[in-house]
């Protein structure tokens, strides 16, 4: 049996040498016949790439190429001028960056830049989050902070942090539209906060943004101290390694050309046409095995490094965004996608990794090991005669990985040799590809977000119907309304959502709605007034 599975592991597992780089999925149990089956279906997939990174709309919704490959290999974009733009952004990137570590670039009144803020969401703050904490160390140039929601006491607890150095600390807000309204609600709270110290936002900021949106324009206008470009081309889960990711990283002190040509070399070996020597294609098609191709099992990422803590909320959201639709691309209603959960090992084995052994199998594993323990000249020192803290770490995961196995859960294993900006690149186009490549065995579309879009209309349904709870409470002020009264008053045929608003309002006491509840009543009986 165990030579059995030695010779399995061996069969599948791809070693990339000169990467530092191995894929082991030789613990998905792939049924009879499968490689052969899936064969017509994973060329067409790489067939689709090839004409993807060739410059071919590869999203039909919205009419437009897909090129965040040509980012890390600016020779294969379509035309010039797009290997012009992307060659000349790399370049002032580089140079900002040295601006402002040579203080060429200051604040309004400190010496020069020290910290730096990131206001964005989604893919423009989970990619440079995911980066800064990877690769991220004391000797770093800038230290970095980030605005990744519309939460004010988030933006109270990072003020805090950041201290008196809110006037040596550079904004990069990044949002494509710059009509974002969790990033814009981000940009204006720190305006408010450079304005009580008599600072201006734009001596302090930068913007990443496409050309003429809202925010380019606003930054024009504010005297931004730089704006960088961001493409149609690239959205925004496959950003980081455009401006959105370069410039926070470069600004952190971090090697981006290593990041850029990390990604390169896993594009490179993820172009071959044989399935199983491709690390992405063999990755597609093990989710595949393991899901039957319909999402029924989720996917858990393990990583055993504490710099990848990050990794699976990165992969949260380039995962379950570019494959949770709900049709495909024939309009055929399919309900697809794989979700994805995380945090770090061996935390999980303390955690719920005792429902992935005994409980429903409803998910695979996947598995990150770095085999170096330490970055180069630091110490390892024992913890027990002959043996490491690393080796600890390493007899958990694959203790685990057996534990599993034992019990019939499926799991993948991806290694590298050691962490740092070349093997993070590598993981950010693995995955990248990998992703795209099982859109198209499920025959759907990885790169549009509608249910993205429905919920930013629904949210702002939200806030224009609080508008007319507001101002029907006005009209009447100081009489006391039940939530139905105010909901009619306000035109609302539904009193639930009323509810929600009038709850929230009553307990931030600075917006004046004041909530009363009857002596015997329940909240349903409570009614609500304006003061002032």
């Amino acid at each position: 049996m165990a030579l059995d599975r030695f010779d399995r592991f061996r069969d599948l597992l791809i070693h990339a040498p000169a990467l530092g780089f191995w894929l082991d999925v030789s613990r998905i149990r792939f049924d009879e016949g499968f490689f052969e089956r899936m064969a017509p279906r994973i060329q067409d997939a790489l067939r689709r790439m090839a004409d993807l990174e060739a410059g071919a709309v590869a999203n039909p919704d919205e009419q437009r190429r897909v090129g965040h490959y040509w980012l890390r290999a600016p020779a294969l974009a379509p035309t010039p001028e797009i290997r012009g733009d992307i060659e000349r952004t790399l370049a002032r990137v580089l140079a900002f960056a040295s601006d402002i570590h040579a203080a060429h670039l200051r604040p309004e009144r400190a010496a020069r830049f020290r910290r730096l803020l990131v206001v964005g969401i989604g893919g423009s703050a989970l990619g440079p989050q995911l980066a800064a904490a990877a690769l991220g160390s004391p000797a770093d140039r800038m230290v970095p902070h980030f605005f990744d929601n519309t939460d004010p006491d988030g933006f109270d607890r990072v003020l805090d942090a950041i201290g008196d150095d809110l006037g040596a600390t550079l904004a990069v807000i990044i949002s494509k539209s710059g009509g974002t309204k969790e990033t814009r609600n981000g940009m204006l709270a720190l305006e408010a906060a450079y304005r009580r110290l008599g600072l201006t936002l734009g001596a302090h900021a930068v913007a990443v943004t496409g050309e003429d949106s809202a925010l380019d324009r606003y930054a024009t206008e504010n005297g931004f101290l730089a704006r960088f470009p961001m493409w149609d081309w690239v959205g925004g889960r496959t950003s980081e390694l455009s401006a959105v990711g370069l410039l926070p990283a470069a600004l952190q002190g971090l090697d981006i050309q290593a990041l850029l040509a990390g990604a390169a070399d896993m594009d490179d070996l993820t172009r071959t046409a044989e399935p199983l020597e491709n690390p992405a294609a063999l990755l597609a098609l093990a989710w595949y095995s393991a899901t039957g191709g319909a999402g029924r099992k989720d996917m858990v990422i393990l990583p055993y490094k504490d710099r990848l803590e990050l990794f699976s909320r990165y992969l949260q959201q380039l995962v379950m965004e570019s494959l949770g639709k709900q049709h495909d691309l024939d309009g055929r209603e399919v309900w697809q996608g794989i979700a994805v959960y995380g945090n770090k090992g061996s935390t999980d084995q303390h955690a719920y990794v005792q429902q992935l052994r005994d409980g429903v199998d409803n998910f695979f594993a996947t598995f990150i090991e770095v085999l170096r323990d330490h970055a180069p000249g630091r110490r390892h020192d024992e913890v027990e005669p002959g043996v490491t803290a690393g080796d600890y770490l390493s007899g958990f995961l694959q203790g685990t990985r057996s534990a599993l196995t034992d019990r019939g859960r499926e799991s993948i294993t991806v290694t590298i040799e050691a962490m740092g900006p070349r093997a993070l690149g590598m993981l950010i186009a693995l995955y990248e590809r990998a992703v795209g490549l099982y859109a198209w065995l499920v025959n759907i579309n990885a790169y549009h977000q509608p249910g993205v879009e429905a919920g930013k209309k629904a949210a702002q349904e939200v806030i224009s119907l609080q508008g007319q709870v507001l101002a029907a409470l006005s009209r009447h002020p100081g009489r006391a309304m039940t939530v139905q009264e105010v909901a009619a008053a306000a035109g609302a045929d539904d009193p639930e959502p009323v509810f929600w608003i009038l709850r929230r309002l009553a307990a931030n006491p600075e917006r004046g709605v004041v909530r009363e509840v009857p002596p015997g009543g329940s909240i349903f009986d409570a009614t609500y007034r304006i003061t002032g």
